[in-house]
């Protein structure tokens, strides 16, 4: 793998004396700075994110996502929602990078007022069949498995209708990137609550066949028209997938959840995939710049991060940082495995940062040096 050496030419090696001491005093008096001081830290020579491998189980998070039901109200607290945070990015609240996940839980009859908000948000679905989110008036029913996503400065509300048994979901925000642009806004509805259409799931009645509406008037927002993806068309379609491509070594066969008008991510910041995992497949390693979260929605296995192995099972939520090695291994000898996840790539391919690198020592695999948690 490349190396660097920080006595090249080019890197900051100024030795403090006296008189530097004083002049770097008379300048943060005005509010400046010297860049040779930090040049080292804010130029690397590859990203170095804050951000560690985490892996999030969810055996051990549902009781305690659970209980938060008769502690708090859901309006009381806006949402309610057990954040999973990164060790080295919590003054940001994000799982990794500039990304933000959760569990929220909805009561049997719950619902929530209807508010917008800057950032972008998706959800994935973890349990329950009563969930129902209205996205700018489309009433949209989901369930296990099933892929939403609510574009930045959409009114939406949420809401479980069974009558019997809690709803728990991922949602997934772009909230740490659009704070750290300070372009964030949050309003509540004017009405506290929407006036849904009078059909349910339109986009996908409408978008979700693999043909476009013709003769209609054309769609020009920045996110897809197509507002839900659910699970089994989207597994089948990786099943059929797998049985017409080999898929890739770093991926095993992976698709990812497109606008159908341009063939893109389904919002401007965040897009998302879902990857099978053949039956004791083990991928090869790579890197990319841009941060991921996974969530494990079939199968057990375990990816190894930056050198550490994380086992996981379905509900397990895990994060691979920025430029960090990685790759999967489905441990089921007999069974497929299938990984949901999400990333800023869009950020990244629209700033032209964007790279990606493959790992060629060991025959693509990386050394595991530390098991994970």
């Amino acid at each position: 793998m490349t190396t660097y050496d920080d006595s090249r030419l080019g890197r900051a090696r100024v030795n403090d004396s006296p008189e530097l001491i004083a002049y770097y005093e008379e300048l943060a008096k005005l509010d400046a700075g010297a860049l040779w001081t930090v040049a080292n830290d804010i130029e690397p020579w590859y990203p170095q994110p804050r951000s560690v491998p985490v892996l999030w189980r969810y055996e051990e998070l549902r009781p305690l996502v659970a209980k938060a039901l008769p502690l708090v109200r859901a309006d009381d607290a806006g949402r309610r929602v057990v954040m999973l945070v990164n060790p080295g990015r919590r003054e940001l609240s994000a799982a990794v990078g500039l990304l933000y996940t959760g569990l929220q839980i909805m009561g049997p009859g719950e619902s929530m007022t209807a508010h917008r908000h800057a950032a972008a948000a998706l959800r994935f679905v973890h349990e329950g069949t009563g969930a129902w989110t209205i996205v700018d008036g489309e009433k949209l029913k989901v369930g296990p498995g099933d892929f939403a996503v609510t574009p930045n400065g959409t009114w939406h509300e949420h809401g479980n209708e069974s009558e019997d048994a809690p709803v728990i979901w991922q949602d997934g925000l772009d909230i740490p990137l659009v704070n750290t642009l300070d372009a964030n806004f949050y309003e509540v509805h004017p009405e506290l609550h929407q006036a849904p259409g009078a059909v349910v799931n339109s986009s996908v009645l409408r978008h979700g066949g693999n043909l476009l509406p013709y003769g209609t008037e054309r769609w020009t927002r920045p996110y897809s028209p197509l507002l839900a993806w659910p699970w089994e068309p989207s597994y089948h379609a990786l099943l059929d997938l797998a049985r017409a491509a080999e898929g890739s070594p770093y991926d095993g066969v992976i698709m990812e959840y497109t606008n159908p008008v341009t063939g893109g991510s389904v919002m401007p910041t965040m897009s998302a995939h879902l990857q099978l995992l053949r039956p004791g497949q083990a991928t090869r390693a790579h890197r990319h710049t841009g941060s991921v979260v996974y969530t494990a929605a079939r199968g057990h296995g375990y990816s190894v991060i930056a050198g550490r192995r994380f086992d996981w099972t379905k509900g397990d939520v895990f994060c691979v940082p920025s430029w960090a090695w990685h790759e999967h291994v489905n441990l089921d000898p007999s069974e497929d495995a299938c990984l949901f996840s999400f990333n800023d790539f869009p950020v990244m391919r629209s700033l032209a940062l964007h790279r990606e690198e493959a790992y060629t020592d060991n025959g693509g695999h990386q050394p595991v040096v530390q098991d994970g948690q």
